[in-house]
């Protein structure tokens, strides 16, 4: 088999996993437009899409599906999370790693639908305006390890906009950045054959999200495990010890107050060292570990408190984990694997085209952003089937970064672009297919 017939006989596979969420024409309509957000190389609007797949005369019927189409986002996600958990289980221990944060997507007109504004922090720019314009997402994914000899793999598969309470559009229900992101790791959770270790961004470690995880209210009945960046004046207590006579009044619910975080080097523990992966390498730290209770996690639940001291690095880290089988070299390294979210949302602004995308209604915009998260999601699946058939080092390092050892979204775009010709006439027969009549039962 040649490069392209296996190339497409392993992209249509993959989107084959969604054919039960459309009907016959919707599905060809979603292979078009996922093939052409990969395909294209220009402004990312779907009469650009469909040019790079030479089906201009397809413009009007892509169109009409992105407004109109039977789409349920939701059920494509979850489709997309069993697809994953088949074809590649992202495993950390007994753990499914997920990453949590949130990203803003500029848009120019305030006719867009769903547009708030907010502080323009971004740039050093004195004409950039301090108010801009845009959509702002809360996003989640799943962290693929790297066996401790690369870096980990972000696969975007979850997606909400969230709307300030004051700037809401019509017939919207409101909802915080912390419910959103509670709703959207139940949803992780239900679709997981692992317990879900929920890795997020300093800006969720509030008691709106974190407790809601640790009660173990889900439908799989499992409660889901976090690990994040706490405050550096955080409260802590220790385990509270029953008294051996009852006490009157009110019962305590708390142990003795243990200094903050920022306060360590009063922790009455011993300094530990180890290696871990770490930010591309293998680095040294120090650390030291108490057990504690968290006045955001609830008495309830004993929590690991670290705080590092690693090799590069002036200032210490703090980290919080429910994890407590986790050992301190796993808390660092699933930590700072959450920077690859980071990396695709990047690759997601400057390769897919988020902040390119001309849809100013809401279906296009809420489905706009779900295919270009699915086509990221793809293209990692297509690498990691195509390195099986033709090995790791089928992708050598250019003459420019003769250290580069890991493949990029760029890089899976390109090895695509090479075979679009292939690509566009098998789209075409797939459409000439669906145009048959079926027989009559």
């Amino acid at each position: 088999m040649d490069d392209g017939k296996l190339l497409w006989s392993i992209w249509q596979r993959l989107l084959s996993a969604f054919s039960g969420v459309f009907t016959r024409p919707g599905w060809v309509r979603l292979v078009q437009w996922v093939s052409g957000t990969v395909l294209c190389n220009e402004e990312h609007t779907i009469t650009q899409l469909l040019t790079s797949l030479g089906q201009t005369d397809e413009w009007r019927n892509c169109e009409h599906f992105a407004e109109y189409g039977a789409f349920n986002t939701k059920e494509v996600e979850s489709t997309l999370m069993r697809l994953l958990e088949q074809e590649h289980p992202s495993r950390f221990g007994p753990y499914h790693p997920v990453a949590v944060d949130d990203t803003k997507e500029l848009r120019s007109s305030g006719e867009v639908w769903g547009v708030c504004t907010y502080k323009h922090r971004s740039s050093r720019n004195p004409n950039h305006p301090k108010l801009a314009m845009g959509h702002n997402w809360v996003v989640m994914g799943d962290l693929s390890p790297g066996a401790g000899k690369e870096p980990w793999t972000y696969l975007p598969t979850t997606s909400r906009l969230y709307f300030r309470k004051g700037q809401m559009p019509a017939d919207e229900v409101f909802a915080t950045k912390n419910e959103l992101a509670v709703e959207m790791l139940k949803q992780a959770d239900a679709a997981s054959g692992a317990p879900i270790l929920g890795i997020l961004d300093g800006g969720y470690a509030r008691r709106s999200v974190i407790r809601p995880c640790l009660q173990g209210a889900t439908d799989t009945g499992r409660r889901i495990e976090i690990l994040t960046r706490p405050r550096c004046d955080a409260r802590l207590y220790e385990p509270l010890e029953q008294p051996a006579k009852p006490n009157r009044g009110r019962r305590r619910i708390w142990g003795k107050p243990l200094p903050a975080p920022e306060k360590y080097e009063e922790w009455n523990v011993p300094w530990m060292h180890g290696q871990a992966w770490a930010y591309g390498r293998m680095r040294t730290f120090k650390y030291k570990m108490v057990e504690c209770r968290w006045s955001v996690s609830g008495p309830g639940n004993p929590m690991h408190m670290f705080v590092f001291e690693v090799e590069g690095y002036n200032k210490p880290w703090f980290i919080v984990t429910s994890a407590l089988d986790l050992s301190a070299a796993q808390v660092l390294e699933a930590y700072t694997a959450r920077f690859r979210q980071e990396d695709c949302i990047r690759d997601h602004k400057q390769r897919m085209g988020m902040e390119e995308a001309r849809a100013w209604t809401k279906a296009p915009v809420l489905r706009t952003f779900t295919v270009q998260q699915l086509s990221i999601t793809l293209l990692r699946l297509v690498q990691w089937e195509w390195e099986k058939h033709h090995g790791e080092g089928w992708c050598p390092a250019p003459a420019w970064n003769k250290h580069k050892t890991r493949v990029s979204i760029l890089d899976m775009r390109r090895l695509l672009w090479e075979h679009r010709g292939e690509f566009s006439q098998f789209i075409r027969e797939m459409i000439e297919l669906r145009k048959i009549p079926r027989p009559a039962a």
